[in-house]
């Protein structure tokens, strides 16, 4: 029999030409290709010149649950399921990490077939640090917990790379100037690989006036990490506050944020006393 296993196929973010040889070889010769959109799985397969042998099947968030053992049990009998997302790497940001934990608990192989990477194009054409970077994906949607967490990266010292959704990119992008400073140096990538692909490069307060008519298509944003010099009063007690809303004690977010940020904690701890007062 036949080892079954799970393969994680990037896709292309942008040209279909991008699809190597082995993308197209797996998703023809896969026992059932995972699809989290299957009318984009069946396009993708059109623009390719691919023929499906086996059976092209639905997983997205809405029934992860429900499809992961059917996956499995796949695998099991010895069956290679592709698993793919709408573009770029599955798990990341996209459906994923269920399957491959429930494949990983059942003892059945994982592995990758490699390709284009919306992160780390963005990060190669932002013209910002590459050295070291964090990835953050998606933010929270709310307002106030997506302040929060811009709260908590102002201190942040290597470069982030976020995805946002086009409608909420101007509202995010000035959350991000009042958290991390109108000043913090930003790439917006919008489009990459694809006819409009666009990168505005310039301030958090410039590319908040460029965004706000209005941006289209899938965006993927690249920030400055911070300096010492970037970081104020301010801004060394907002990232205090957001520790404490996250349960941590004073004392111990005080300590934490000094240690990262630089500041006189003993001034600090005395600033953040007097704001937890102001604020009771």
């Amino acid at each position: 029999m036949t080892e079954g296993k799970l393969i994680l196929a990037a896709t292309p973010i942008g040209s279909s030409r991008d699809a190597s040889e082995s993308l197209r070889t797996l998703l023809g010769g896969a026992d059932i290709v995972a699809a989290e959109d299957t009318r984009r799985a069946v396009k993708l397969l059109r623009r390719l010149d691919v023929t499906a042998r086996g059976r092209i099947v639905s997983y997205f968030e809405g029934n992860e649950a429900e499809r992961t053992p059917e996956l499995v049990a796949a695998a099991e009998a010895g069956g290679v399921v592709a698993l793919i997302t709408d573009a770029v790497m599955p798990s990341v940001s996209d459906p994923g990490y269920r399957v491959v934990t429930a494949f990983l608990e059942a003892g059945l192989p994982v592995t990758a077939l490699p390709g284009p990477s919306a992160v780390l194009t963005a990060l190669a054409v932002s013209g910002l640090p590459v050295d070291r970077f964090c990835f953050e994906g998606f933010l929270p949607r709310k307002p106030g917990e997506r302040r929060r967490r811009l709260d908590a990266l102002a201190a942040e010292e290597r470069t982030m790379v976020l995805f946002e959704a086009p409608h909420r990119l101007a509202e995010f992008l000035a959350d991000a100037s009042a958290a991390l400073g109108g000043g913090r140096r930003v790439a917006v990538c919008r489009e990459l690989t694809k006819p409009h692909e666009e990168v505005f490069r310039g301030s958090l307060d410039e590319a908040r006036a460029w965004a706000a008519e209005g941006v289209r298509g899938e965006v993927t944003v690249v920030v400055a990490g911070a300096t010492l010099d970037d970081i104020t009063p301010d801004d060394a007690l907002a990232l205090v506050r957001a520790r404490i809303a996250d349960g941590m004690k004073l004392s111990a977010a005080v300590a934490e944020v000094a240690a990262i940020t630089g500041t006189r904690r003993k001034e600090l701890y005395a600033a953040a006393v007097a704001d937890k007062e102001g604020r009771a």
